[in-house]
């Protein structure tokens, strides 16, 4: 009987010890930041106009849901010209002119806490796009793609509001 025992504590314990140590290593995040010649005001009102995203954004695009706090909102995420994908986000917490923070996953595996802040400058605003991932499966996942992507999407929406206020 204890050798049975030991058996299914081998079988049984050694994969969730390792699930455990996955989970805890299971960090990693995508960092960008942009100077934009706007108030905080102006990018905050691109932003949240979801209904133009197509006409300035080609990487994250609304496709469903409102951008409220505890809604759902997919996205047509444009990785690159090769990748794209349908990913839901609900909208964790609104700061006007300050913090758009979404999020969404796979609870344990890989979860995603995304989050646009706009903070004023001396000579206009700083934009920075930040994301967290945790889970398992972070180790075995590359966010360089996912970086890249997320430096255009600063690049697009600097480039929309610095349009719209010549």
């Amino acid at each position: 009987m204890e050798i049975i025992n030991s058996k299914w504590i081998l079988i049984i314990g050694i994969p969730l010890v390792i699930i455990i140590v996955l989970y805890f290593l299971g960090n990693k995040s995508v960092h960008t930041e942009i100077k934009i010649n706007a108030t905080p005001e102006q990018i905050w009102k691109v932003l949240m106009n979801k209904d133009q995203y197509r006409e300035w954004n080609t990487v994250l695009i609304p496709v469903k849901g409102n951008l409220n706090v505890g809604e759902t909102v997919e996205y047509e995420f444009h990785q690159d010209s090769e990748n794209q994908s349908i990913i839901p986000s609900k909208v964790l917490k609104i700061e006007t002119n300050r913090l758009l923070n979404q999020g969404g996953g796979i609870p344990g595996i890989l979860t995603y806490n995304h989050c646009y802040i706009i903070d004023q400058t001396e000579s206009g605003s700083k934009l920075t796009i930040h994301e967290d991932y945790k889970g398992i499966g972070v180790p075995f996942w590359n966010p360089s793609p996912v970086q890249r992507a997320y430096e255009r999407l600063c690049h697009n929406l600097k480039d929309r509001v610095e349009s719209l206020n010549k």
